[in-house]
């Protein structure tokens, strides 16, 4: 397809693209103006029924906890297809060792000593950082999904400092693995836990805690945020070393040919 047909059909869906957003835009109501009763209920009840401040995670991991984990199950399933489709075939591998035999093959530019140490710097407070939103969900916006995703930026930090060794040791493959799929199926054995005490699927079984909310109120909601976090954290570190593995590999070939 040529460039000018190309740019002929990307105008006018540009343009109907664009009035379908203005439109729906033009439905959203002011900010300080919350049309939705349902938000309001829950402020309204979610303290006292779950002994918890952070309703947002109040909703993603209790009233409508069986949604979220087909969510989850959703980013477990995509991990898995991506990891299935970046995968090196034996041809593919054996391509790539001829390739680097040529002169002037790819070259992976050495960070600078500044990207190093910033990076080596941020690598501890990011692991803390993403404990505290993990583990905090249940009082402050947060939860498992975004501290899953702090979590998995420590290994990328580590990777752009360079440091490549390092980078193999704390991101293992099968670290990755056993963290996603022991998130997964956390979040499912404490929904069988309800069937089991007699109740419904991922209803809580777990004292509520104090009425004043504390780090660990909320019943099962901490637990699955845990759960979230662990499996979030795993699959984007899988990801990671998916996209980086064959980069790492040339690197690490590179570096010791240095030596």
């Amino acid at each position: 397809m040529s460039r000018r047909v190309r740019i002929f059909l990307f105008l006018p869906l540009a343009a109907a693209f664009l009035i379908l957003l203005l439109a729906a835009m033009e439905g959203i109501p002011a900010i300080g103006h919350y049309r939705g009763p349902y938000g309001d209920v829950l402020n309204a009840i979610t303290v006292k029924e779950r002994h918890t401040t952070g309703v947002v995670s109040a909703v993603n991991f209790d009233y409508r906890g069986f949604d979220t984990l087909g969510e989850e199950s959703i980013l477990f399933v995509s991990v898995i297809g991506a990891t299935l489709l970046l995968r090196q075939r034996p041809d593919e591998i054996k391509d790539t060792n001829e390739s680097e035999q040529d002169e002037g093959a790819r070259k992976v530019p050495e960070p600078s000593d500044a990207v190093r140490l910033l990076s080596l710097a941020l690598a501890a407070p990011a692991v803390l950082f993403g404990i505290y939103v993990v583990t905090h969900g249940q009082l402050t916006p947060g939860g498992g999904f975004q501290g899953g995703v702090v979590l998995a930026t420590v290994p990328l930090l580590v990777y752009v400092a360079g440091d490549l060794e390092i980078f193999k040791k704390v991101a293992p493959a099968m670290l990755g693995e056993l963290a996603e799929s022991a998130g997964v199926g956390g979040y499912i054995l404490i929904g069988v836990a309800g069937l089991i005490w007699g109740k419904s699927f991922l209803e809580n079984v777990v004292p509520l805690g104090p009425a004043d909310p504390k780090v660990y109120s909320g019943g099962t909601i901490p637990l699955i945020s845990l759960a979230t976090g662990m499996a979030v954290a795993g699959g984007f570190v899988l990801l990671l070393i998916s996209f980086l593995e064959e980069t790492l590999e040339l690197r690490l070939k590179t570096k010791r040919r240095g030596k």
